[in-house]
């Protein structure tokens, strides 16, 4: 090739790919480089859950997710429901590397779980972003949507603060909402902003169909970096109990008991050992009957704690879990005409203490 010609095909070659990338938009391009920068930090999660059939036969049931590599030695954040009571666990990295995973710990009230792997090399992992969120800014997931790995897909945040209901029935707050496309296979993995922090970890969808529909949902870091930290350190998240049970009361029910109270939770059973038995609250000693149904009585009935109204078990099980070990609550009760009050310094339950510290 004469060497005019050729010069003349080098210059409209690589001259239009420049032209092509120069006319990628300003967006684009931080998309391009969040996506370089973080992929490598996310993993799909295989887990493997031996289930028996309608005749008692044993068979493995696969299912799929995502995970964050949090720290170079090995150490990878997920959600619980990805991993469940898997008695296998495995992981892909971004370069096809497959490694059997151990599960560090796993708390189903937050819906996180922590894995660890025995990597040969230090592994890219995903920075926890510290700046506040506001509605409206871009965000960024990475999964595994329907096991296609690596999938990026983008959004905004569309409102901050929510409350979610993790698996287990507790009370997950301050829930990041995002548009982004999250779909089965995304949980566990990453919501970035633009910077390709990790703002959150993708654990929920509301969807009639079971896919994207515009409504998904994220855990926020702080929540993350708060329950991580106990999951390596001691297995389990170290929640506060007060060695109870109790039953919540509508206001109908509360007036047929003959009591002054628009709602409560009697108190059916306490451990002697417990908080709420070293306070002096009473459980339930006999039932009463009303149509044809029995119903705990005698007891005492917890109606608030400090200025929170508590309307039914789950109320008061969410304020607890919210607290930390050493806050002071105060427990307002009604036992029998009396309404009275009890402070409690919350702690851990015994056999949590003797086993985690």
């Amino acid at each position: 090739m004469p060497r005019v010609i050729r010069t003349l095909f080098f210059v409209f070659f690589f001259g239009g790919i420049a032209t092509a990338q120069s006319k990628l938009l300003e967006d684009e391009k931080n998309n391009i480089e969040v996506y370089d920068k973080c992929s490598p930090a996310v993993v799909n999660i295989t887990a493997v859950t031996l289930r028996r059939d309608f005749f008692f036969g044993v068979f493995p049931e696969r299912g799929a997710g995502s995970g964050v590599v949090i720290r170079p030695d090995g150490y990878i954040v997920t959600n619980h429901h990805v991993i469940g009571q898997a008695s296998k666990v495995e992981v892909t990295f971004a370069d096809k590397v497959t490694l059997p995973a151990q599960v560090v710990g796993k708390d189903p009230d937050s819906d996180l779980a922590v894995l660890k792997v025995d990597a040969p090399t230090k592994r890219s992992t995903i920075e926890f972003g510290t700046a506040p969120l506001k509605v409206g800014q871009k965000v960024l997931a990475i999964g595994n949507p329907f096991g296609f790995g690596g999938s990026l897909s983008t959004g905004i945040i569309s409102s901050l603060g929510r409350d979610i209901r993790s698996t287990s029935d507790r009370l997950i707050r301050d829930i990041i909402q995002t548009d982004a496309a999250i779909n089965p296979g995304n949980s566990g993995g990453p919501l970035l902003d633009s910077s390709g922090s990790l703002i959150g970890i993708n654990t929920q969808i509301v969807s009639p169909s079971g896919a994207n529909s515009g409504v998904g949902f994220a855990i926020s870091v702080q929540t993350v970096k708060r329950v991580i930290d106990q999951l390596i350190l001691y297995g389990q998240v170290l929640r506060p109990d007060l060695g109870m049970a109790g039953v919540g009361y509508s206001a109908a029910l509360l007036q047929s008991l003959g009591l002054s109270l628009d709602y409560g939770v009697m108190v059916t059973e306490l451990d002697p050992s417990g908080l709420a038995a070293k306070a002096g609250l009473r459980a339930a000693d006999r039932e009463a009957v009303i149509g044809f149904r029995r119903f705990p009585f005698g007891g005492d009935i917890i109606y608030k704690v400090d200025d929170t109204p508590v309307q039914n078990w789950r109320d008061l099980q969410d304020l607890v879990f919210d607290k930390k070990v050493g806050e002071k609550i105060t427990v307002h009760f009604l036992r029998g005409k009396t309404k009275r009050s009890v402070n409690i310094t919350l702690q851990l339950p015994k056999a949590v203490r003797s086993k985690s510290l």
